[in-house]
């Protein structure tokens, strides 16, 4: 088992999910088939994900002095996440909009809202509970700032770091150097490729990336590269080791918002209870695939009973059970 609790520097948003045959036209208005309005966000997905996996979980969650505000605290509750976690901001709660369209791809806009409000102030407030945590985990609905100052507590307590820029903004070096565990999809390793110098083609072919792209990422901080590749399944490349390629598990999609929280979140748990990487990546992709088939977020990040039973189901064996 990891040695402390997940710390989760989070997001909450008022999430909008619309399933629809396909994505809508400029100008057009298009009928959905579902609508999910649900507490959600990136950061949240994760403190879910690794609470459903047994975990402890801490960490910060930004709320404004809006109505959307009074989602939170039930949300959490129902999560079975401390209302501690919440930080309340003056200004607007995050929001976002989110479409699936009849093959499950999904295209997503978020208005961060008080989550970008989140300062060094807040992280070192925590700096104890952040240093006694066995990993902390952030994403890119949050600022710089405050990762850093995080994951810079974090490393020189020796606590683990995993970052998922999403959405995708540069990263800053220092916070690409204080990254344990660094998980993007092909668009953003596209787009980090980019912003580093290297070949954005490199993202789009899983050898090219094990070869070029990950390496080049790794000397610039992370110890484990991982490019999650959607229904294709993910590739992780260790500094100093050898590449796991995991290939998708093949489910019925309706709705593909929150696989890749879902496949960060079981990744980094899985790591911090010291599974094997093969044996990590098996149990994230079944997460990820898992969340895919069902409408919405919230309910549809799964356990640990489920994912044992979609690998059983499939004859996939890990090495050991979440």
């Amino acid at each position: 088992m990891a040695d402390g609790p997940v710390f989760v520097l989070g997001s909450f948003v008022v999430a909008c999910s619309a399933k629809v045959p396909r994505f809508p036209r400029p100008g057009e208005a298009l009928a959905a088939q579902t609508v999910t309005i649900e507490p959600g966000g990136k950061g949240l997905n994760l403190a879910i994900m690794s609470r459903r996996l047994g975990m402890v979980v801490d960490g910060i969650l930004a709320i404004g002095d809006d109505m959307a505000a009074a989602f939170a605290a039930p949300a959490l509750g129902r999560a079975g996440l401390p209302g501690s976690m919440l930080v309340a901001i003056p200004g607007p709660t995050g929001s976002g909009v989110g479409f699936t369209d009849g093959l499950g791809e999904t295209s997503v806009a978020i208005a961060s809202g008080v989550n970008s409000a989140v300062t060094r102030g807040h992280i070192q407030a925590r700096a104890g509970a952040i240093a006694s945590a066995g990993l902390v985990m952030a994403q890119f609905e949050t600022g710089d700032d405050p990762i850093a100052e995080a994951f810079g507590i974090a490393r020189r307590a020796g606590v683990e770091t995993l970052l998922n820029p999403s959405p995708f903004r540069p990263i800053p070096p220092d916070t690409l150097r204080q990254t344990g565990i660094l998980v993007v999809n092909e668009t953003e390793a596209a787009d980090l490729a980019a912003d580093i110098g290297c070949d954005p083609a490199d993202a789009g072919d899983p050898a090219r990336f094990a070869t070029a792209l990950a390496p080049a990422i790794a000397a610039r901080g992370p110890a484990l590269v991982v490019m999650t590749r959607g229904a294709a399944g993910a590739i992780a490349v260790p500094r100093c080791g050898v590449a796991v390629a995991q290939a998708g598990i093949a489910v019925d999609t309706v709705d593909a918002l929150g696989a890749g929280d879902a496949f960060a979140a079981t990744l980094g748990v899985a790591l911090a209870r010291r599974h094997s990487l093969a044996d990590a990546m098996l149990h994230a992709a079944a997460a990820g695939a898992l969340t895919t088939t069902r409408h919405g977020v919230f309910d549809a990040l799964p356990g640990p009973e489920a994912i044992a039973e979609l690998l059983a189901l499939r004859r996939l064996t890990p090495e050991s059970r979440l």
